[in-house]
């Protein structure tokens, strides 16, 4: 049945994102108090996009924006394609930069079609809303905490949707994010990866992302040797030198410091010396764990639908 449309406009924020956190290669990501807010409205035709902030004159302004793309996808989902769309989008997440601006700009997409549709809640659930988002992306770490909010742990199966459950951060978590100018893309990022890697460096990998978990949820104590990395980060360092080099000292003060997401912004989340703060030629931004996830219109889709293992909180 072709879908009712709303006539008011609709509006969502979505968080910022640090995937992988060390260890959790594709599978572990966490969601930041950094946003883009995007509104939305159903217009007579055409399609016009207008963005202010980060990617602004830079962005496409049309049906070939991603938050367009991805609201496209949902209406099809949903059940038909609406006369037209008016898209305005004010961005505060850093672009190309390992802080999931894509998949900000991907869920706020699936969140506004969904809450454009008068049942788009019921016409897809939240556990499909993260299904859409993650076939979209490629990959789910940066979607799931996107959706979610806090710190979340994903995965696919091979035939089967993305799957999440978030997670609840201990408070004395306080993440800082160091953001450099030069920005990095995530394809290049994965073709410096190797097809295979050592067996104990897998095997140390997946020690550390199950300490990690508990890390980040109990004992923020452990943080720096559950943020250790053997898969993918030295693999990259090369192309990121700028990076590699400020990680190094970074975990060389013992800050239990990462790659943010596919870089080359550096995610610290233990407390870093004053010395790091300032006159490295990063922005620096202290940032709170965000703990709702995408918000549209104040609540207006909820998360009353989700499935508790399919897309879901526990704590």
């Amino acid at each position: 049945m072709r879908p009712s449309f709303v006539s008011e406009p609709v509006r969502v924020r979505v968080p910022a994102t640090s995937a992988n956190l060390g260890p959790g290669f594709d599978t572990l990501g966490l969601a930041l108090a950094l946003y883009d807010h995007v509104s939305a409205r159903i217009t007579p035709d055409g399609c016009r996009v207008e963005v202010t902030g980060q990617g602004a004159g830079e962005l496409p302004t049309g049906d070939d924006h991603l938050v367009v793309r991805a609201m496209r996808a949902a209406f099809d989902a949903l059940g038909g394609q609406p006369s037209g769309l008016a898209v305005e989008c004010v961005n505060r997440i850093p672009q190309a930069r390992g802080l999931g601006s894509s998949s900000a700009a991907i869920v706020a997409g699936v969140q506004l079609a969904r809450a454009l549709v008068d049942d788009g809640g019921q016409r897809l659930d939240d556990a499909a809303a993260l299904r859409l988002a993650a076939e979209l992306e490629g990959h789910p770490d940066n979607v799931a905490p996107c959706l979610l909010g806090g710190f979340t742990i994903a995965w696919s199966e091979p035939g089967a949707p993305a799957r999440a459950v978030a997670l609840a951060v201990a408070p004395e978590v306080r993440p800082t994010v160091f953001v450099p100018e030069t920005r990095g893309l995530t394809s290049v990022a994965r073709a410096a990866l190797p097809p295979s890697v050592p067996h104990p460096d897998a095997a140390a990998n997946a020690g550390r992302a199950a300490l990690l978990v508990h890390a980040l949820t109990a004992d923020p104590a452990l943080l720096f040797a559950a943020t250790e990395d053997r898969l993918h980060q030295d693999y990259r360092a090369e192309g990121m030198p700028g990076t590699a080099a400020l990680l190094a000292e970074l975990r060389a003060a013992g800050v239990a410091a990462v790659v943010s997401g596919a870089g080359p912004s550096v995610l610290a989340l233990t407390s870093p010396p004053e010395e790091f703060a300032a006159g490295m030629g990063w922005a620096v931004q202290r940032l709170g764990i965000d703990v709702a996830g995408a918000q549209v219109d104040g609540g207006r889709l909820g998360h009353a639908e989700r499935d508790p293992v399919a897309a879901g909180r526990k704590s």
